[in-house]
C-alpha cells in the first residue's frame, strides 16, 4: 500500500503565490512518476503537472511558466509552486503517484487532495 498525503493547499488572491507538497509512505521499490492533478468545480480532472523519473517535467499548457514540479527523491516527496496564480486555477489539487512495488508490479495512488481558492 500507499499513502499520499498533501499540503499546502490554502486561499490567495490573484497574482500571489503557493506550494503544494505530496509526500508518498508505504512499502514500494520505487517511484516511476508524481503528478498534480486539478478538478475545478463542474469541471473534469485534469493533469497540471507530471514529474516522471529520468525525464523532464510536463505542464499543461494553461500553467506553462507559472507552475513548477519538482521532486525530492530522498524524502519521496512532489512539490507544486505555483506562481501568479489566476482565479481559473481554483480547485482541488490531487497528487498521483505511480509506483513499483517490491513484487515488481505497478500500481497508481491518489492523495485525498487540498483546496486552491485565487479570488480577483
Amino acid at each position: 500500500q500507499v499513502q499520499l498525503v498533501e499540503s499546502g493547499g490554502g486561499s490567495v488572491q490573484a497574482g500571489g503565490s503557493l506550494r503544494l507538497s505530496c509526500a508518498a509512505s508505504g512499502s514500494f521499490f520505487s517511484i516511476n512518476t508524481m503528478d498534480w492533478y486539478r478538478q475545478a468545480p463542474g469541471k473534469e480532472r485534469e493533469l497540471v503537472a507530471r514529474k516522471s523519473s529520468g525525464y523532464s517535467p510536463n505542464y499543461a499548457d494553461s500553467v506553462k511558466g507559472r507552475f513548477t514540479i519538482s521532486r525530492d527523491n530522498a524524502k519521496n516527496t512532489v512539490y507544486l509552486r505555483m506562481d501568479s496564480l489566476k482565479p481559473e486555477d481554483t480547485g482541488v489539487y490531487y497528487c498521483r503517484a505511480v509506483v513499483t512495488l517490491i513484487t515488481g508490479a505497478a500500481t497508481e495512488s491518489w492523495g485525498q487532495g487540498t483546496q486552491v481558492t485565487v479570488s480577483s
